[in-house]
């Protein structure tokens, strides 16, 4: 996501829709047995479930009993009220995932076990998606298994900001457009500028030049309404936008 005036913009605009971001609502009822709350910690579970897998694996489980981990783990978060006497961590869904984690991987190991052997209920099938190749592709770090998550969420917020606005643009009639301009998210124009994506679109290069930056601008806009879903006040979205891409840049 390149950096300019426009990725700087005031937290303020986006005060309005904190009371109904997910992480809020999880946090609002975490003493009651709101359906909302459990289909937003859900939800969320669903997205960042990679980042916990990873970790898991960053800190030594093989592959199977890392899947097992990960899915008694949601067992046991989603099935028990957890969210009554855990810390909010400074309100970052981000910092309280890793911290009931790491409370769960202490302790429920044989609990763990006991959905491996088919004795607990799977939230998600996580055999189903491509987890092993995915993990066994990844560059070789000497990162800890705390720099490894926190990159992964890093890069599952981009994904799911990248996956938002491509449906938002094929919503719109402009698939071709998406994907011959998409490239231009993280990158500037090469020599030629946009005068062969132009004749392809059938547009001026200016108007690719005009397209590329409302693409780029929506594509901030999508990166922090999915950082402040996991946060419960406007005024860390700016610090949380800073660290992640911190991490990134490594």
């Amino acid at each position: 996501m390149p950096a300019d005036d426009d990725s700087r913009e005031k937290a303020g605009g986006h005060v309005g829709s904190f009371a109904t971001t997910q992480w809020s609502v999880v946090l609002l009822a975490r003493n009651g047995q709101s359906p909302q709350a459990r289909e937003a910690l859900e939800q969320l579970c669903r997205t960042y479930w990679y980042a916990l897998y990873a970790y898991i694996r960053r800190r030594g489980h093989p592959h199977e009993d890392a899947q097992d981990l990960t899915q008694g783990f949601f067992a046991r978060l989603l099935e028990k009220n957890w969210l009554a006497d855990i810390e909010q961590q400074g309100g970052r869904f981000r910092s309280f995932l890793l911290t009931a984690l790491n409370r769960f991987l202490a302790g429920e190991y044989d609990r763990a076990q006991a959905v491996k052997r088919g004795g607990g209920r799977k939230i998600f099938s996580l055999d189903q998606l491509p987890v092993q190749e995915r993990y066994l592709h990844e560059p070789a770090t000497e990162e800890t298994p705390e720099k490894a998550f926190e990159r992964h969420w890093a890069l599952t917020v981009l994904d799911e900001a990248l996956t938002r606005l491509r449906h938002e643009t094929m919503a719109a009639g402009r698939a071709q457009q998406f994907e011959l301009l998409n490239p231009f998210l993280s990158r500037e124009e090469g020599q030629g500028g946009y005068f062969t994506i132009a004749a392809q679109l059938g547009m001026s290069p200016g108007a690719v030049g005009v397209a590329v930056h409302r693409l780029r601008r929506r594509y901030r806009e999508l990166v922090r309404e999915g950082i402040a879903n996991t946060l419960t006040a406007p005024t860390q979205v700016e610090d949380e936008v800073r660290y992640l891409f911190t991490v990134l840049r490594g």
